[in-house]
């Protein structure tokens, strides 16, 4: 087991200037404030626009700077491209690279940290924004078309076990009931167990998100194995609930193949990454995802906090 809460992280203030400047700030472009105001206030000497295909952005509404359209919504395809055009031949022990997760695509994002660490990058910083509130509470919708696939994302496959008689689930739940239970209906053999935020990223959102997950309580039925809770906002103790409750459970009984979908916060979905990397490769793990066509470009409104994550590899 991995103490992933010694990793750093902090408040940035709102009503002062940041102080630290990189080589490279990228961020996934979408319409939210939270998002665009933290565009403008990172200090760096390259600030580049990822623009998702999934955003549904035309031409004439792409941002002023430096933009790279994903032509494909294929993960591994996106961020290999961009690694091409931006990444390729940078120092990696020199280059001070900073990522905004906040608009990120949850698979993309996931992909991307598993490429830098691949590519021998050994600190890179994370930023998160919170919204003040979502706009429309516990029926906000963050993807606009149904689900149209459950699958593995591209890297975080996992050596597959034919025996799936301990097979574990472990569902980072957020406000769409839907995709709660499209993956639950995905491993419906398998037992679960479902992470909320808690504490949640405002106080409402707890019992918001809470009501939602109860939504797709028929798809995740009697195999449910219990809940478990992790700060909304928080990827290192999420990282290391993941890793004492794995641990725990493998004690008991060896878990023959286990699944990983974080459908929360992108702070979670972060901790979910960091947990895979620096215990779960190369084994029976991986983590899945339910992939729509589309997602709304601004479901939130305001900030009411922004966080700096450091990530250091190789773990410690």
């Amino acid at each position: 087991m991995i103490d992933y809460t010694i990793y750093f992280r902090e408040n940035l203030p709102l009503d002062s200037e940041w102080g630290a400047e990189y080589d490279i700030f990228i961020s996934a472009y979408n319409a939210s404030d939270r998002v665009i105001d933290v565009f403008n206030r990172v200090r760096a000497k390259k600030k580049i626009w990822i623009l998702h295909k999934e955003y549904e952005f035309v031409e004439g509404q792409y941002p002023d700077g430096v933009n790279f359209v994903c032509g494909s919504d294929d993960e591994a395809d996106c961020i290999l491209s961009f690694s091409d055009a931006h990444l390729e031949g940078r120092d990696i022990t020199t280059t001070k690279i900073c990522i905004d997760i906040t608009g990120l695509m949850r698979p993309h994002l996931a992909f991307f940290i598993m490429h830098l660490y691949q590519r021998g990058f050994t600190k890179i910083d994370a930023i998160y924004s919170e919204p003040s509130h979502y706009k429309r509470k516990e029926n906000t919708q963050f993807s606009s078309t149904p689900v149209h696939k459950v699958r593995q994302v591209a890297g975080f496959e996992g050596v597959m076990n034919n025996d799936n008689s301990n097979d574990l689930l472990i569902i980072g739940a957020g406000y769409e009931s839907d995709l709660i239970a499209d993956v639950a209906d995905e491993k419906d053999k398998a037992k679960k167990i479902v992470l909320l935020g808690l504490p949640s990223l405002r106080a409402d959102m707890y019992q918001q998100n809470a009501w939602r997950a109860q939504q797709a309580s028929d798809s995740i039925g009697e195999s449910t194995a219990g809940k478990v809770f992790a700060p909304a906002n928080d990827p290192f103790v999420t990282a290391s609930v993941l890793s004492e409750l794995v641990a725990k459970r493998e004690m008991s009984e060896p878990i023959t193949n286990l699944y990983l979908s974080p459908i929360a916060t992108k702070a979670q979905t972060l901790g979910f990454v960091l947990f895979f990397l620096g215990e779960r490769q190369r084994t029976s793990t991986s983590l899945i995802f339910p992939f729509s066509q589309s997602y709304a470009r601004d479901s939130a409104t305001g900030i009411s906090r922004v966080w700096l994550y450091t990530l250091e590899f190789p773990f410690p």
